[in-house]
C-alpha cells in the first residue's frame, strides 16, 4: 500500500512516513546484513530486497516524504526465544517469563538488547532512511511482572533508571550519525509522575532522546482520567490534559527533547473516529504550540478529510 500512502501524502499536508524496519514479532522488514539478525532469521518472513527498499525510499524523497525507520525493542518474542539468556526470567524456576499472549520479552537491563537496535538503525540509515524511532523501549505492562520476575542485572537500579541509562547508550552510539532518534512513550508519561510498573517516567527519558512521541491516543485512557467520564469521546480535552502537562513537566528539565504526540486515527470503543475527532485532536495540539504530529490506523487507512490539503 506504499503507493497509496505517498500519494496521501502527495496531495495532503503529510511530509512523513513511518515504516517497521522491526516488528513487535521481532521481523526485520528487508534482507538484512546485521549478523544477529541472520542468525536469528529475522528477516525471513517474506523481506524486502535492498533493491525494493531503495526505489520505495528514493520515491519517498522525489516527493519530498520523510523516511522513517520504527524499530521496536524489548518486546521482541523471536529474538527472546533464540537467545533465552536475554529474555526476563521467573523468580520461581528462571525459565523465560511469559506475557498475556505466551510470548518472552527482552529484558531490558541486557545491553545486547539495545546494541542489536543500534546495529539495526545503522543499517537503516545506509540504505537511505533520515530519522530513526524506537518503540517499547520499556517493561512489559503487566501488573504481575514486578511480583514473578528477576532482574540479576538490576544492580540496585529502579526500571526508570535503566531505561535511561539504555537509552543515553544508544544516543551516544547514534550521535556520529547524525541521524535524529526519536522515542515512542505512553501517552500517561506526561501526566503520571511514576514509571508506570513500565520503567516510562517523563524526567529520566524525556532528555535522552531528539525527539519524544507520546501515544496520547483518547481511547488508551481510561475512564475517569482527567475528569473525563469516557476521554475517548473527549478527543480535544484529552489531548489538551494531556500536552499541557508536557510542556509543565519539560520546563522544568534542560536539553529535553521536542515533542511529537501521536494522535489516534482508528475507532476503538464508542465513539467512531471520523475527521472531526482526528481534527480536534489536532488542534488541541496547535492549541498547546505543538505543530507537529503523527498519526496512526493500525491498517494504514487514514482519514483523508481530516488532513489540510498540501500548502
Amino acid at each position: 500500500r506504499m503507493g497509496q500512502l505517498i500519494d496521501v501524502a502527495n496531495k495532503t499536508e503529510v511530509n512523513a512516513l513511518v515504516i517497521d524496519v522491526k516488528d513487535d514479532r521481532g521481523f526485520v522488514l528487508y534482507n538484512s546484513r546485521v549478523p544477529l539478525a541472520v542468525e536469528i532469521g529475522a528477516d525471513t518472513n517474506s523481506a524486502m530486497s535492498h533493491q525494493k527498499l531503495r526505489a520505495i525510499l528514493d520515491t519517498m524523497a522525489a516527493h519530498r516524504i520523510f523516511a522513517i525507520a520504527r524499530i521496536v525493542v524489548a518486546k521482541d518474542p523471536l529474538l527472546a526465544r533464540s537467545k533465552l539468556e536475554w529474555a526476563i526470567k521467573r523468580k520461581a524456576d528462571l525459565a523465560p517469563w511469559l506475557d498475556k499472549n505466551g510470548n518472552p520479552w527482552l529484558d531490558p537491563h541486557h545491553r545486547e538488547v539495545w546494541q542489536y537496535a543500534v546495529d539495526l538503525a545503522k543499517e537503516a540509515y545506509d540504505l537511505g532512511f533520515s530519522e530513526v524511532q524506537f518503540d517499547y523501549v520499556r517493561f512489559p505492562d503487566e501488573k504481575r511482572l514486578a511480583s514473578e520476575a528477576i532482574y540479576p542485572l538490576a544492580n540496585g537500579r529502579v526500571r526508570a533508571q535503566v531505561i535511561h541509562d539504555q537509552l543515553a547508550f544508544v544516543r551516544t552510539a547514534l550521535k556520529p550519525l547524525s541521524m535524529p532518534m526519536t522515542i515512542d512513550v505512553f501517552g500517561l508519561t506526561a501526566t503520571d509522575t511514576t514509571d508506570m510498573g513500565i520503567g516510562q517516567r517523563w524526567e529520566m527519558f524525556a532528555d535522552q532522546a531528539d525527539v519524544v512521541l507520546p501515544m496520547v491516543y483518547p481511547s488508551h485512557f481510561a475512564p475517569g482520567t482527567y475528569k473525563l467520564g469516557n476521554p475517548n469521546a473527549h478527543p480535544y480535552e484529552t489531548i489538551d490534559h494531556a500536552l499541557k502537562d508536557a510542556k509543565q513537566r519539560s520546563a522544568k528539565m534542560t536539553n529535553v527533547a521536542k515533542i511529537v504526540p501521536w494522535y489516534q486515527d482508528f475507532t476503538l470503543g464508542p465513539p467512531h473516529y471520523y475527521a472531526e475527532q482526528v481534527r480536534a485532536q489536532k488542534k488541541a495540539g496547535y492549541d498547546n504550540g505543538f505543530q507537529s504530529w503523527i498519526l496512526w490506523n493500525p491498517g494504514s487507512r487514514y482519514t483523508e478529510s481530516a488532513l489540510d490539503p498540501e500548502s
